[in-house]
C-alpha cells in the first residue's frame, strides 16, 4: 500500500463517484453483473458510514439498445430522444440493485442553468444534504431530454466536478474503461507506463490527454484530467480507475494502488469562489491597465473603475465576466456591482467621481475581491 494514498483518503468520508458509459454497457445495452457489483460496493459503504453520490452516464447507451441503433448518434435531438428512452431503465436497474441491499436511491436530472443560478444552486446542495443524511444514495444526471447548449455541462466528468464543489465532496473516483492516466495513449503504443501519483496538473498533462470517446460516451481523457484540475484546486483529491475492476471501489479506499490519484493542491478555492470560477459562463469582458492588474493579481485587491480600460458585451448588476490585460491574456473572473452601460461611463475613474456620473454609488468597486477569482496559470506567471 501506498503511504500517501493512505494520508490522501484517511479522512474521505463523502464521496463522488461518476460513472462512465464505458463501464456501465454490455450486451443488453447496460452491462447489469457490473451495476450489481457496483452498486453493492456502495451500499457496503454506506453502511461503513461513507457518504456516496453518484453522477452516472448510461441513458444514452440503453436508449441506444432499445431502439437497435448502432454507431455514434449524430444531432442533438437523437441524442435527446436516446437519453429520454434509455433514462427510465436506467434508473430501474441501479433501483433494483440498491433495493437488493436494502437501501434506496433518489434520481436527480440537472441542467447548467440549476448550478448557475445561486438559489438553486443552494436548494440542490439542502436537498442532496438531506438525502445523504436519510442514507438515500442520490443519482445524478444530465437532464439531456431538454438541455441545449446553452445550459449544457458538456459531458459528465463536467457534471460530476461541480457537484464535487456543490456538496464540498472529500473525494472524487471518476470510473471509467481505462486503467488510468497513462504517460502516452496506451491504445497507440505498448510502452505507454500508468501513472500512479499525479501531484500537479500541468499544461502538459491537459495538453497530452486525448479526446477520444467511445461510441456511447462523450468525454474522453481529456475531460476527466479538466475535471480533475477543477476538483484539486478546491483541495479534493481525485481518482481515475477502472470501474469494471472487481472491488475497485473497496480497493481504493484501502489505498491499494489502483488508478492514478491527483492530489489536491494546496492553495484552495472556496464553495462560492469554485462557483464562480467553473460553474458561471462569463457574459462580457473588463480590460484592465497594468496597474489594475499588478494590484489583482499580486495584493488580493478589489477591481476599482479607476483600474478598467474598456468593457465588452452586455450585462447586467450581478454578471459574471472575464478580467484582461491589454494584451487580451486572461487574469480572471468575477461579479460585477455595476452593469455593463454604467461601467462604461464610470471606467477611469475615481470611486468618489462615481456619484456624480451615475447619480447613485452602491459600491466602491466594480468587482470587490470576495467575488473574484484569479486564474491559476496567471499566478505562475508573476510578471
Amino acid at each position: 500500500m501506498n503511504n500517501i494514498r493512505l494520508e490522501t483518503l484517511a479522512s474521505a468520508k463523502k464521496i463522488l463517484i461518476k460513472i462512465g458509459s464505458a463501464v456501465l454497457t454490455g450486451a443488453d445495452g447496460l452491462d447489469l453483473k457490473i451495476i450489481d457489483s457496483l452498486a453493492q460496493e456502495m451500499c457496503d459503504l454506506t453502511r461503513r458510514g461513507f457518504s456516496i453520490i453518484l453522477v452516472t452516464s448510461g441513458a444514452i447507451a440503453s436508449g441506444k439498445h432499445r431502439l437497435n441503433i448502432q454507431g455514434k448518434l449524430k444531432s442533438i435531438p437523437e441524442k435527446q430522444a436516446a437519453a429520454a428512452i434509455g433514462q427510465g431503465r436506467l434508473m430501474r436497474v441501479y433501483s433494483k440493485a440498491f433495493e437488493k441491499n436494502n437501501l434506496y436511491v433518489a434520481q436527480i436530472l440537472l441542467t447548467l442553468a440549476d448550478l448557475t443560478d445561486r438559489q438553486r444552486y443552494l436548494n440542490i446542495r439542502n436537498t442532496l444534504s438531506t438525502l445523504m443524511e436519510w442514507h438515500v444514495t442520490p443519482i445524478i444526471n444530465e437532464n439531456d431530454s431538454v438541455a441545449v447548449d446553452e445550459i449544457k455541462f458538456g459531458d459528465n466528468d463536467n457534471l460530476a466536478a461541480m457537484i464535487a464543489n456543490v456538496i464540498e465532496a472529500d473525494l472524487f473516483i471518476n470510473l471509467t474503461a481505462t486503467d488510468g492516466l497513462y504517460d502516452c495513449n496506451p491504445s497507440q503504443s505498448k510502452k505507454a507506463r500508468l501513472i500512479p501519483i499525479v501531484r500537479e496538473i500541468t499544461d502538459a498533462i491537459e495538453a497530452g490527454a486525448t479526446d477520444e470517446t467511445s461510441s456511447v460516451g462523450t468525454g474522453g481523457m481529456k475531460s476527466k484530467i479538466l475535471a480533475a484540475r477543477k476538483v484539486t484546486s478546491i483541495g479534493i483529491p481525485c481518482i481515475i480507475a477502472p470501474g469494471k475492476r472487481k472491488k475497485v471501489l473497496s480497493d481504493i479506499l484501502a489505498g491499494k494502488e489502483v488508478g492514478t490519484l491527483f492530489l489536491p493542491q494546496t492553495s484552495r478555492l472556496n464553495s462560492k469562489k469554485y462557483w464562480i470560477a467553473f460553474t458561471l459562463r462569463p457574459c462580457g469582458r473588463l480590460i484592465v491597465d497594468d496597474g489594475a492588474k499588478k494590484a489583482l493579481l499580486f495584493k488580493g485587491k478589489s477591481l476599482l473603475p479607476s483600474g478598467i480600460t474598456a468593457v465588452e458585451g452586455k450585462f447586467a448588476t450581478g454578471a459574471p465576466v472575464h478580467l484582461v490585460d491589454s494584451e487580451g491574456t486572461l487574469l480572471a473572473k468575477g461579479l460585477v456591482n455595476y452593469s455593463a452601460g454604467d461601467i462604461r461611463k464610470i471606467l477611469g475613474l475615481k470611486t468618489s467621481q462615481i456619484f456624480s456620473v451615475l447619480g447613485h454609488k452602491d459600491y466602491d468597486e466594480v468587482i470587490h475581491r470576495d467575488n473574484l477569482v484569479i486564474t491559476s496559470d496567471i499566478k505562475k506567471n508573476k510578471t
